[in-house]
């Protein structure tokens, strides 16, 4: 299959390709931090052919030392998508209801799985609702795929390497400024970040409507963060998922080199008392 163009798709394009001839496996995996499942949400309302993927044992391991979204068993996670309906040469496009970070999340384990032909729906379902798109209730029940996950081919940083990034290259910490100033704490047990870390909040990537910025203005806003053309950067957060949607962000903007990322991040940094902070 032809690799998409870009990690992004615009509801307009998407609605289009589902009326094609080959149209994409749609995967809803919305997610909150702290809330419960969204499964009963997709149940009400769901892109048309849209198939369920839950965020916790899919995505992540278990929280532990290895952080609170630590990488997902190969198992798990495979199991999961071919549940789903993915096959290695499906092009699969992906969404969530809120700011597309449980979104970005699975289009980089996809990537880091080896499977290339993935997009973020841009501005996910609160776009698609905006623009009148059609959604149901029906149940999905997809045939399953015969996906196959070949990681790594993303580069995945330990402590010792985010820790190099910030001092030779650039480390971008994606969390709200008031949590990397260590001023506003609200989930993890210490305030703080990685010294020599740069503030460069996830959210700041987006529009008001939960769009991404366009490519220019995001290519301008991440330069302004210290992200160079080629230049290798490293990204974290609180747990691995707003360092993702970071990632995506580089990418849509051609900007920087292939982003690499602390999955473990400040949840993981933080279980080592050797470890400096700075705020």
């Amino acid at each position: 299959m032809r690799r998409p163009d870009g990690p992004l798709i615009s509801a307009e394009h998407l609605q289009r390709a589902r009326n094609s001839a080959a149209p994409p496996v749609l995967l809803d995996v919305s997610w909150s931090l702290g809330s419960e499942s969204q499964r009963a949400a997709y149940d009400r309302e769901h892109l048309p052919g849209a198939a369920w993927v839950e965020f916790e044992g899919a995505l992540s391991g278990l929280p532990g030392e290895q952080g609170r979204h630590p990488m997902p068993e190969v198992a798990a996670f495979t199991a999961a998508l071919r549940a789903a309906g993915v096959r290695n040469d499906s092009h699969v496009v992906v969404y969530d209801r809120e700011n597309s970070l449980s979104a970005a999340r699975l289009w980089w384990l996809l990537k880091h799985a080896g499977h290339e032909a993935v997009q973020v729906l841009d501005g996910g379902m609160r776009r698609w609702l905006a623009l009148g798109l059609p959604t149901n209730h029906d149940p999905v029940i997809p045939t399953p795929g015969d996906f196959v996950a070949t990681p790594p081919h993303r580069q995945v940083l330990s402590a010792e390497d985010a820790a190099d990034y910030a001092d030779r290259h650039v480390l971008l910490d994606a969390r709200p400024a008031p949590r990397f100033h260590g001023r506003q704490e609200t989930i993890d047990p210490i305030a703080g970040h990685i010294p020599g870390a740069v503030s460069a909040p996830a959210l700041n990537n987006l529009q008001e409507d939960g769009r991404f910025l366009p490519a220019d203005d995001l290519a301008v806003h991440l330069t302004r963060v210290g992200v160079r053309p080629g230049a290798p950067v490293g990204v974290y957060c609180g747990s691995g998922v707003q360092a993702m949607h970071t990632a995506l962000a580089i990418e849509a903007a051609q900007v920087g080199a292939e982003p690499a990322v602390y999955v473990g991040s400040w949840s993981h940094w933080i279980t080592d008392p050797e470890r400096p902070i700075a705020t």
